[in-house]
């Protein structure tokens, strides 16, 4: 993908993410994959913790907005069977480091830039975990080749983001809402779900990753991925300075710890997760 395109997604990725946490969402945590959908969990009741429980709209909008930009780039394609079992607890243990660090790479990022400096331990294990990750490839690792799935398996991901649309909007009683906390502020339904299309389709066009920056970077000497969050950070910085939202430190840093071991403890066992998946 075009260097060029890669950095005006990450521009627009980090104004969105800016943005969003102007509008409702919680600071610094206008976007974050992993939150959101604890967040989602507990509003399906997977857990009780009553302060993150919500159907984030925004993660309803990366499935649809990227399966449309999928198809519409003839990519929208059905492909598995590779070490499900493996990828499924690779995927637990991403996301549990995830949250420990109380954050996803994006976050990660958008943390930074609203001047919290306990996300540089954060960033530091991830960049850690990627390098150990990168070892593993280089010494033969692999998942093994995925294969062609039946066409109908393509429509799963966006019927299963329509149905949890269908109840954030119905808000049935089995359905649970936070009243207070993080799960408690969120941007209007249609604002978080269009937010969340743009930075899907962003996403999915042009490969826009974290984690593939960094192994790209230390494989292939290949930087293109990392301009990308380059831009995204300086993006969501000034639009965070510009809204008076910018409020550097390590302590009183919202919807975060200060614990330097475990905030790149976490991110270490994300950035590796996600490299061997």
């Amino acid at each position: 993908m075009d260097k060029k395109a890669v950095i005006l997604a990450g521009i627009v990725v980090g104004l969105v993410g800016a943005g969003l946490a102007w509008l409702g969402n919680p600071p610094n945590m206008g976007l974050c994959v992993v939150c959101f959908t604890r967040d989602a969990a507990g509003a399906l009741g997977l857990h009780r913790v009553s302060t993150v429980q919500y159907l984030r709209p925004e993660i309803m909008g990366f499935l649809l907005g990227s399966c449309l930009a999928a198809a519409f780039g003839r990519e929208w394609r059905a492909r598995g069977g590779s070490s499900p079992v493996l990828r499924f607890f690779l995927g637990m243990a991403v996301a549990i480091g995830a949250l420990i660090f109380l954050g996803c790479p994006l976050r990660m990022v958008l943390r930074l830039a609203g001047g919290d400096l306990t996300a540089l331990y954060g960033f530091a294990g991830f960049a850690a975990g990627v390098y150990v990750g990168v070892l593993y490839l280089r010494a033969g690792y692999s998942l093994g080749r995925s294969q062609p799935q039946p066409r109908v398996n393509r429509f799963l991901a966006p019927l299963f983001a329509l149905a949890l649309l269908f109840l954030l909007v119905t808000r049935p009683s089995f359905v649970f809402f936070s009243a207070k906390g993080p799960g408690s502020l969120h941007v209007a339904v249609p604002v978080g779900l269009v937010a969340g299309m743009v930075v899907g389709a962003a996403a999915q066009r042009t490969r826009l990753c974290m984690m593939g920056g960094i192994r790209d970077a230390i494989l292939l000497r290949d930087f293109h991925l990392l301009s990308g969050f380059a831009a995204l950070f300086l993006a969501a910085l000034a639009a965070n300075a510009a809204l008076g939202r910018f409020h550097l430190g390590l302590a009183n840093q919202p919807v975060a710890h200060a614990d330097g071991l475990f905030n790149f403890l976490g991110m270490a066992g994300a950035g590796l997760g996600s490299v061997l998946l």
